[in-house]
């Protein structure tokens, strides 16, 4: 479907996107995450067209986007970040206009529009001016002419920034709705929302790729061994020559007790060999009696931190950034 290949742009001094490779396959929601900066929208704008690559290629559907533009863009819809619309035109006769640019045979057009506004959600505001709706509809007429002419692939570059959370949920819904139909790509630096909607997540950090697998597949990638929490009735001195007995154990680090008269201790297990039910037996053989054994799941955002270097407060305050512009937002009409 897409194939990209060292593709790089460079701002003078600045390398933005640095030698990225990686392919695109039919039927799937696609997910670029990283960090404010990484890379994503450069990304996007080089495999759209838009900006022109310092080296490497975009290989759609066959086409070099280089060497055959028309015919490689016609596979692709493109909504970026803030929707090219035109605010003095209608709905319609800018979808039309959109058609025309696209074109779309003059026979189809009027019912290719009328299916894809109906898909959007934009049917009720067609004969409104652009300037006059609300945030949440500039940003599905957007999302229509990027649907215009039918193409296989849609990328959408930070679709949900602005929408209120019930927005957020129907945007949500209306890119699962596209997938059945098309392969969608989507960038974002928020991390619910990636793991929200995508079947494979691509993470991209100071311009490089640093990882691409499923969601599951990250975690799984990046587990390295088990992680628990464990709580035992008696001493912490007593556990801390239990847990050395143990080579298996690579860490552990002691926490406040949850109950008087225990000891709580989150432990580090390098994978490969499960050694829980020794521990459980061993632990009863001093009496040691547990009293709470939880294994500790890695989350999406434990991959993104690991494999970015971002912070826990950015990560936290770029969620509370864009919950603060959520609420902001008056637009409660889509």
């Amino acid at each position: 479907m897409i194939e990209v290949k060292n593709l790089t742009k460079k701002y003078g001094d600045h390398l933005a996107v640095d030698h990225l490779s990686f392919h695109i396959d039919k039927g799937k929601i696609y997910g670029f995450l990283g960090p404010n900066g990484a890379g994503k929208s450069t990304t996007m704008n080089m495999m759209t067209g838009y900006i022109a690559a310092t080296e490497g290629t975009v290989m759609i559907n066959g086409c070099d986007l280089l060497k055959e533009p028309e015919k490689a863009k016609k596979s692709v819809g493109y909504l970026p970040e803030i929707p090219p619309v035109y605010p003095d035109m209608t709905v319609w006769e800018y979808l039309k206009f959109t058609a025309e640019l696209k074109k779309v045979p003059k026979a189809e057009r009027q019912e290719q529009i009328e299916t894809i506004m109906q898909q959007t959600g934009v049917e009720e505001v067609s004969g409104r001016l652009i300037r006059n709706l609300s945030k949440g509809y500039r940003q599905r007429v957007g999302l229509a002419q990027a649907m215009i002419g039918y193409p296989e692939v849609i990328i959408l570059d930070e679709p949900t920034v602005g929408l209120d959370p019930k927005q957020i949920i129907e945007m949500r819904e209306l890119m699962r709705e596209l997938a059945k139909k098309h392969t969608v790509i989507l960038s974002s630096h928020i991390l619910s929302e990636v793991s929200a909607v995508c079947d494979h997540i691509m993470i991209i950090s100071k311009g490089k790729l640093v990882a691409s697998d499923t969601p599951e597949g990250l975690m799984t990638m990046l587990q390295g061994g088990i992680e628990m929490s464990l709580s035992v009735k008696g001493e912490a001195e007593r556990l801390e020559e239990v847990l050395k007995e143990y080579p298996q154990i690579t860490g552990y680090t002691f926490d406040i007790p949850k109950e008087d008269g225990c000891a709580t201790v989150d432990l580090k297990i390098q994978g490969g060999e499960d050694i829980r039910e020794k521990l459980f037996y061993r632990l009863n053989e001093v009496k040691l009696p547990i009293m709470g054994l939880t294994l500790v799941e890695r989350s999406l955002e434990d991959v993104f931190l690991e494999l970015t270097g971002e912070s826990a407060d950015e990560i936290k305050a770029e969620e509370i950034e864009k919950a603060d512009e959520e609420g902001q937002t008056n637009d409660s009409d889509i």
